[in-house]
C-alpha cells in the first residue's frame, strides 16, 4: 500500500492506495487501483469540499486532469474536529503511475482555498520497495 498526507489551511488530506489484482488484466494492459481519501478538519472554521483536481499519470509519461465537482457525488460540509473519508478507483494502461491534486474548499464566510493533495504511487508492490 502507498500512502500521502498534506496539511493545507487546517484540512489535513490522507491517501493510502493499493494495486487489485482481481480487477486487473495485464494481458491486455489494464491494471486497476484504489484509492481511500481521509479529510479531517483540523481548523477552526467549518469547510465544504465543492471540487476536485486530479493529475494522474502513468509510466508512458501519458497524463490525465480530471476536474469535477465534489467527490463521489457528494459535497461534504466537516465542522472542526470532523473528518470525511470515501474510496474510489483508477485503471491505468501501465503498471506503474501516480496521482495528486487538489480539493477545492470554501469556509462558511465563503473564503475559497485549494487543500493540496501530495503525490502517492499506483504500484505492484513488487515494483517499488
Amino acid at each position: 500500500m502507498f500512502f500521502s498526507e498534506t496539511l493545507t489551511h487546517g484540512v489535513r488530506i490522507k491517501v493510502r492506495a493499493k494495486f487489485c489484482p482481481e480487477h486487473s488484466e495485464p494481458e491486455k494492459k489494464f491494471w486497476f487501483y484504489q484509492y481511500t481519501v481521509t479529510i479531517i478538519n483540523e481548523s477552526d472554521d467549518t469547510v465544504q469540499l465543492i471540487g476536485r483536481h486530479w493529475h494522474i499519470s502513468d509510466s508512458n509519461g501519458q497524463t490525465e486532469e480530471v476536474v469535477g465537482k465534489g467527490v463521489i457525488g457528494k459535497q461534504p460540509v466537516l465542522e472542526p474536529g470532523k473528518s470525511f473519508t470515501y474510496s474510489s478507483n483508477c485503471p491505468l494502461s501501465t503498471e506503474l503511475g501516480s496521482m495528486y491534486g487538489c480539493f477545492q474548499m470554501v469556509t462558511k464566510d465563503g473564503e475559497e482555498f485549494d487543500a493540496n493533495i501530495a503525490p502517492f504511487t499506483l504500484s505492484q508492490p513488487h515494483l517499488i520497495n
